[in-house]
């Protein structure tokens, strides 16, 4: 998991999806909202230059954050992971993110869940 501080630019969702392709072997199904930097200039000559050979981009509806796994992700990340967790300032924010980032993959049961509540199936 990775955190920023600033908002995440275009240039960055490629960076991403290139890093992808250098560490996963094989075609890539890639599920995402319909946020502006999902459908950007870079997004799409990168794509065009031959990302789409790999990688497959499926686009949720927008707005429907109900078909979106990573809302049910970070729900349960809030309300029971760092339920009472107080931070002292964004570095520890951050520490204890990771802490349970780390416990959600110690639970196979949660990710699939998610993934079926909002209708999907691996």
């Amino acid at each position: 998991m990775q955190v920023h501080e600033q908002s995440i630019r275009g240039a960055q969702v490629v960076d991403f999806l290139a890093h992808l392709l250098r560490h996963i072997s094989g075609k890539l199904l890639v599920i995402w909202d319909g946020a502006s930097i999902h459908r950007c200039k870079a997004l799409k000559r990168f794509l065009a230059e031959g990302g789409s050979e790999r990688i497959h981009l499926e686009r949720l509806p927008g707005y429907a954050p109900d078909l979106n796994p990573d809302e049910g992700i970070w729900r349960y990340l809030k309300h029971v992971e760092l339920r009472n967790v107080v931070c002292a300032d964004i570095e520890e924010l951050r520490y204890e993110l990771r802490l349970a980032t780390i416990r959600l993959r110690q639970k196979p049961d949660i990710i699939p869940g998610c993934i079926a509540q909002a209708g999907l199936t691996l």
